[in-house]
């Protein structure tokens, strides 16, 4: 028999992280759900309603399209590198009869793992250390985790109640918009639920040409709006396939969170770019997916439509019973999520943590959207009416308000 060398086998290698991972934002979320497992762990009955995680199945018709299939042998094979043509030309679709918006879907049209990667890898795609992005405050941290990675740089742009949380361009320095080379929009908003107007967009538009930015413009809540309103998207906004993309997601339209499909739609350049960064990651999503996905885009709507009206029963009734424990607040105008302020005497991470501890709710603090969310708290629509109710009487039972 031989003998094994055992030399120095105890003393493994000296494992040292890249720069580019110590830089990486602190996952916020992280800790919000591990606070809530370990009230759940106690036996606690835990209304959750701190996560984006859309509570309700993929519509039937969509899974029985991707079990047929998952049984097709041209997908057991690796797909093209930047996706199967019949799932662009489905978004473009998509597009022009939503929108009116006319996309090439060879040039025009990137697939993408969900939207996250993409708002991820766009900042890889364009930014260089040492440039400037602009990113609105409060919002989505996947932001920030991109610019991060890119070792580039980031200029806050507040969003705040008294201009409708939009950013207010001529608040932003010339010096600083003039170094800038990207920036994130995204309407309707996750944290505060705000919508832009077509004439907001055409605002953004005029600011990107004059300060030569590219615009990443995430639509992941496109399809939620309220009160009658279809949100407009940024696509729709004359030249702004010059300046910019926007980004699309399954994920909420169709309860399609896991299936991870998403999209960059509008400038060429950037996405052939996208298409370049993701040939060196990826080589495409399961053909199973993209098939079923083409079907959620091209067939029928109704289960579009009743989503969100579900989703506008939950809003109503959430604020009624808001209204009942005196917490006074703005409805939001799409998404799933309500912006709500906290009382005087408490931070929004001191807030979240009493809901928890004596209520047994859930709500993500705004602080972890950045430092212009303290003083919110975000709460998703992601439980039927009666539970967003029991949520509300919980911590109306505490007498925190009115």
């Amino acid at each position: 028999m031989g003998t094994t060398n055992t030399t120095n086998m105890g003393a493994g290698v000296g494992i040292e992280p890249a720069q580019r991972m110590m830089a990486l934002p602190t996952q916020f979320f992280a800790k919000l759900v591990a606070k809530a497992n370990a009230q759940a762990a106690k036996g606690r009955d835990v209304i959750n309603l701190g996560q984006g995680n859309p509570d309700r199945p993929t519509p039937p018709h969509i899974v029985a399209r991707l079990q047929e299939a998952a049984a097709n042998p041209l997908y057991h094979k690796y797909p093209p590198f930047s996706g199967f043509a019949f799932l662009k030309e489905a978004v473009a679709d998509r597009y022009r009869l939503d929108y009116g918006v006319e996309l090439d879907p060879q040039t025009e049209v990137a697939i993408l793992f969900g939207g996250k990667t993409g708002l991820v890898e766009i900042s890889q795609c364009l930014l260089n250390p040492g440039d400037v992005c602009l990113v609105p405050d409060p919002g989505y941290p996947d932001y920030w985790s991109g610019v991060s990675l890119a070792g580039a740089s980031m200029s806050f742009m507040p969003l705040t109640a008294d201009n409708g949380f939009l950013p207010d361009y001529g608040r932003i320095p010339a010096a600083t918009a003039d170094r800038a080379k990207l920036m994130f929009l995204n309407y309707p908003n996750n944290p505060t639920g705000a919508v832009a107007d077509s004439r907001f967009y055409e605002e953004t538009v005029a600011f990107a040409r004059r300060h030569q930015i590219v615009v990443a413009s995430d639509f992941a809540y496109g399809a939620i709006g309220f009160d009658g309103q279809r949100p407009v998207s940024f696509l729709q906004t004359a030249g702004a396939k010059a300046v910019g993309v926007e980004f699309y997601t399954l994920s909420k339209s169709y309860n399609m969170a896991g299936w991870r499909v998403g999209f960059a739609l509008g400038n060429a350049r950037i996405v052939s770019l996208i298409n370049l960064i993701q040939d060196h990651y990826y080589c495409s999503l399961f053909g199973g997916i993209q098939e079923a996905a083409a079907l959620a885009l091209t067939g029928p709507q109704d289960s579009v439509r009743e989503l969100n009206a579900m989703y506008g029963r939950r809003r109503d009734a959430l604020f009624e019973a808001l209204d009942e424990i005196g917490w006074k607040a703005e409805k939001p105008g799409g998404s799933f999520f309500c912006w709500l302020p906290v009382p005087e005497d408490h931070t929004s991470e001191s807030f979240a943590d009493l809901l928890l501890e004596r209520a047994d709710v859930v709500l993500a603090p705004g602080v972890g959207f950045g430092a212009n969310g303290e003083g919110y708290v975000r709460l998703g629509l992601l439980a039927d009416e009666a539970r967003l109710r029991e949520a509300v009487m919980r911590i109306g039972r505490l007498g925190l308000f009115g």
